[in-house]
């Protein structure tokens, strides 16, 4: 064995201890996203694939900042324009469903497990619950003292008591009512809020909007956890909008960068050791966002 084998096997074992293997655990999931582009891009649905290409944009019917991504894959929405109400449609724009409401606007929806589809209408100030076929099977009155209608009521969620939970963003309020409207607790001072999930403890996730922070408040209102703006400053939060509650127990949070255009990122993936594991940041693709959700979770 000449000298040169010698010297290559020998660096070769030396290297071999030293070799760092990185698990698919170490490695930052591949997202499929849906999103709404909303602000000074066009009004639009967004999909891309795990490697963040563009593979499918539908333009709602009016203003569109909220929606769900159902089981099946459909997408129920809600639109503001005239007229104003709910719409599903497949992961291809084929309408399916579309309630039609009588109120002023309407963004907030959420499908529940009994079929039926809760909605959220503005002036009047309520919560909406119509069957597969568009009838009307309950409404809740819903408190806020603004009277605009463009800001009272954005995300809205029944919970597993009957009661609604709703984000009302004009207040910075969230407040959790009973059936028949009675306000059984609240959490006020979020500005711009637009979204809050009760989670399986008991607590509320809340997106503070404009104050570009996440926070977890339990029943008696302190303050469980929290992430802010300046725990991550690469992001640029300006406008926390959206969250999604993933199943490895991270949360996906959609920054609304309006004003902002071209700074940060549009959507990152945080754990509860508020570690930023993945961020989506394609300036070029989008303006800004509002609602974005990771798709098969």
């Amino acid at each position: 064995m000449n000298n040169p084998t010698r010297l290559l096997i020998a660096l070769m074992a030396f290297a071999l201890p030293f070799t760092i293997r990185i698990s698919a655990a170490d490695t930052p999931a591949k997202r499929r996203l849906l999103f709404t582009e909303y602000g000074k891009g066009p009004n639009r649905f967004v999909e891309l694939d795990g490697d963040g290409k563009l593979v499918w944009e539908f333009k709602p019917p009016s203003t569109t900042v909220i929606f769900q991504a159902l089981p099946n894959g459909n997408i129920l929405f809600g639109y503001g324009g005239t007229p104003t109400g709910v719409r599903e449609i497949t992961s291809r724009g084929e309408t399916v469903f579309d309630y039609v409401s009588k109120s002023h606007q309407v963004f907030g929806c959420e499908r529940l497990a009994n079929g039926n589809t809760l909605v959220a209408e503005q002036e009047p100030c309520q919560a909406v619950e119509v069957n597969p076929k568009g009838d009307i099977v309950h409404v809740t009155p819903l408190t806020t003292n603004v009277k605009g209608f463009h800001l009272q009521v954005r995300n809205v969620h029944k919970l597993a008591n009957g009661n609604i939970l709703a984000a009302h963003e004009g207040e910075g309020a969230v407040r959790e009512v009973d059936p028949q409207g009675k306000v059984v607790w609240e959490y006020t001072g979020v500005t711009n809020t637009g979204e809050a999930q009760r989670l399986a403890n008991g607590n509320t996730l809340i997106c503070c909007g404009t104050q570009k922070r996440l926070i977890e408040v339990t029943p008696d209102k302190q303050i469980a956890w929290e992430f802010k703006a300046e725990d991550a400053p690469e992001l640029n939060i300006t406008w926390v909008s959206s969250v999604q509650q993933l199943k490895n127990g991270n949360l996906l949070v959609g920054n609304f960068i309006r004003g902002q255009e071209g700074k940060g990122a549009h959507a990152f993936e945080i754990n509860r050791d508020k570690k930023v594991v993945w961020k989506w940041a394609d300036h070029s693709l989008i303006k800004s966002l509002t609602t974005v959700r990771a798709l098969g979770e």
